[in-house]
């Protein structure tokens, strides 16, 4: 995992006519799936699924990276807070993508500064 950006990354998103946003796409997805300790569908699918559906797909991505970033958090020892996977998707069905991008990698990059590892039950 690598921790981005945010306005950067929003911005080569911009001037690329929107191919950096294919790679930060790709990238939050596989990110996500690591941070979460969940296999899921891989970054290259969620888009080719995303393009495929006409963006269908990509609402249904929103709801399970904030499901994903919920549950790495609460692995790390963080109960409670904010429900993102709703917020991810209301984003995502009023067409505000980017935004759901920016605020999982916002989470993501929390995530890696506090480089704490998952807490394991004990056996």
């Amino acid at each position: 995992m690598q921790k981005r950006n945010i306005g950067i990354s929003i911005f080569l998103s911009i001037i690329t006519c929107g191919i950096y946003g294919i790679f930060w796409f790709i990238s939050l997805t596989d990110d996500t799936n690591a941070v979460s300790g969940q296999s899921g569908t891989t970054g290259g699918m969620a888009f080719l699924l995303s393009l495929v559906t006409c963006g269908i797909y990509s609402i249904y991505w929103a709801y399970r990276v904030g499901e994903k970033i919920d549950t790495a958090w609460a692995a790390r020892g963080r109960v409670g807070g904010s429900d993102t996977k709703i917020i991810y998707l209301l984003l995502s069905i009023f067409g505000l993508s980017i935004i759901t991008w920016a605020l999982a990698q916002n989470e993501l990059n929390k995530i890696i500064d506090n480089d704490v590892p998952p807490i394991t039950p004990n056996v």
